[in-house]
């Protein structure tokens, strides 16, 4: 009998580890928030020490008939026999040791099925968060365009010139291009505050505008609006990430992708109609008005999506309901600050541009491309309305072609996503992995594509704009160059 017992008491010591030995699971970050997606344990209540069998003390059945029932002791990350001693703490952890997981640090329970996170609504609600983000994308490009089609009475009221005025069209792209900045805010407080409080201030600046009585005024506001807008174009991408894993967020991304690009595409369009039949002042009212709509929307349908938000939210409500304050979630134990933070943003672009040759390419080529959009709405006038003879809501519907081809090219985008597919089977095939394997350069094909197409389109346009050829030549011309 002493000689099983002393077995049993030896299989049983041999099964438990050594402090320090047992799994653990490293510790929930923000930064991966949108890349892992929703993924944490099912339960939520506070998790002592690991879930392996090393967190709690066996007994043998020899030794629970010494004395009365022994219940299993829970035990924090540490294994403990009848033999233990206490442990002696180590003045340095090992260099590959990994922190101990924090039993009140609130994750999300059951992964994308735990209720708050934005990953567990409804499909239905899910697209229609894109459809609002999308249409508000469209909204401030399209305030870029439509612009444009108010020269002819913004001059004769201003005494100014389509130079001048085409200053306006500048400083709003600059706009746009320092906006960007204040994104980081969105670390701090969220995507909704950034949504709310940057299409407010964007639907601000256009009243100025609306209401200018000099060219000056005009080409001030019109800075303020890019830069306001561009807050929400930066923010608003984020979203899709927010809602679909990365298996389902192709269609989405790839609709919210078009949004901006449609824009300029449908402000000359919509902005030739409104000046033809009406004040050229009333292109700002439509503005303000659709803002205003797309601001109301925004609050009534659009809820806080960024992860670690939303699991701070989660955090402050059980430590309500439960009375305990040791309940925190990650990003409020962020030691940043919201200066250095868009200090960073505004340098590292910059750091990447200098450091990176692909980035500075690709960032080229986007700049090229976004720069010859901007042409044709100086160019299109020229053609339609000099060599063709139309008037101002006619040459508006002369974008059309441009609205067309960006459609056609962001249908596209499924095909390109079964030909990255392709690729990361056959990488995989070739590596002997069990999954597929991506590479920054299986997203390229469509680049390659389109800068054969682009262009083909410049050329076409630009060989075909005289007043002898038909007027739907250029305007096919600039639809390939829109697919491409």
């Amino acid at each position: 009998m002493e000689k099983d017992m002393e077995k049993a008491l030896e299989s049983d010591h041999g099964a438990q580890r050594l402090p320090g030995e047992e799994d653990q699971q490293p510790r929930h970050s923000i930064a991966n928030d949108l890349e892992k997606g929703c993924d944490g344990p099912a339960d939520g209540q506070p998790r002592i020490g690991d879930s392996s069998a090393s967190d709690t003390v066996t007994l043998d059945e020899h030794e629970a008939q010494r004395g009365p029932e022994v219940q299993p002791v829970p035990v924090r990350s540490r294994s403990v026999t009848r033999d233990s001693k206490p442990p002696v703490p180590s003045p340095e952890p090992s260099p590959g040791a990994v922190a101990e997981k924090d039993p009140f640090e609130v994750i999300w329970d059951g992964g994308d099925a735990d209720p708050m996170c934005p990953r567990s609504m409804p499909t239905a609600r899910k697209w229609l968060l894109v459809f609002v983000t999308s249409f508000g994308s469209a909204c401030v490009t399209c305030a870029s365009s439509i612009y444009t089609s108010s020269y002819a009475g913004m001059n004769a009221e201003f005494g100014s010139s389509n130079i001048v005025a085409t200053l306006g069209l500048s400083t709003f792209v600059l706009g746009i291009a320092a906006g960007p900045v204040w994104s980081p805010l969105s670390e701090f407080y969220g995507r909704r505050p950034v949504y709310l409080g940057s299409f407010l201030l964007f639907i601000i600046w256009i009243i100025p505008s609306a209401v200018a009585q000099n060219i000056q005024t005009m080409i001030i506001a019109r800075f303020f609006q890019g830069f306001t807008g561009a807050a929400f174009l930066s923010v608003s991408g984020g979203t899709v990430g927010d809602l679909f894993s990365r298996e389902a967020m192709q269609g989405p991304m790839a609709f919210f992708s078009v949004a901006p690009f449609i824009g300029p595409s449908i402000g000359p369009l919509v902005g030739g109609f409104i000046n033809s039949y009406t004040d050229w002042r009333w292109t700002h009212y439509v503005l303000i008005i659709w803002g205003f709509c797309l601001l109301v929307a925004l609050f009534v349908f659009v809820p806080e999506t960024y992860h670690p938000v939303v699991l701070r939210n989660k955090a402050r409500r059980m430590r309500k309901e439960t009375g305990d304050d040791r309940w925190y979630a990650p990003i409020e134990k962020m030691n940043k600050s919201i200066l250095g933070t868009i200090g960073y943003a505004v340098k590292h672009p910059f750091v990447l541009l200098v450091s990176e040759p692909m980035i500075l390419a690709l960032n080229l080529y986007s700049a090229i491309l976004l720069g010859i959009l901007y042409l044709f709405f100086g160019a299109f006038p020229v053609v339609f309305e000099g060599n063709h003879g139309f008037n101002l809501w006619q040459s508006g519907l002369s974008f059309m072609g441009l609205f067309v081809g960006m459609a056609i090219g962001g249908t596209c985008a499924p095909i390109w996503a079964k030909v990255r597919l392709r690729l990361m089977v056959k990488r995989q095939q070739e590596l002997g992995a069990s999954a597929p394997v991506s590479e920054p350069e299986y997203r390229l094909p469509s680049v390659m594509v389109g800068a054969i197409i682009v262009p083909i389109g410049i050329f076409w346009f630009g060989w075909t704009s005289y007043a002898s050829i038909h007027w739907i030549v250029p305007i096919i011309g600039s639809a390939v160059f829109a697919i491409g």
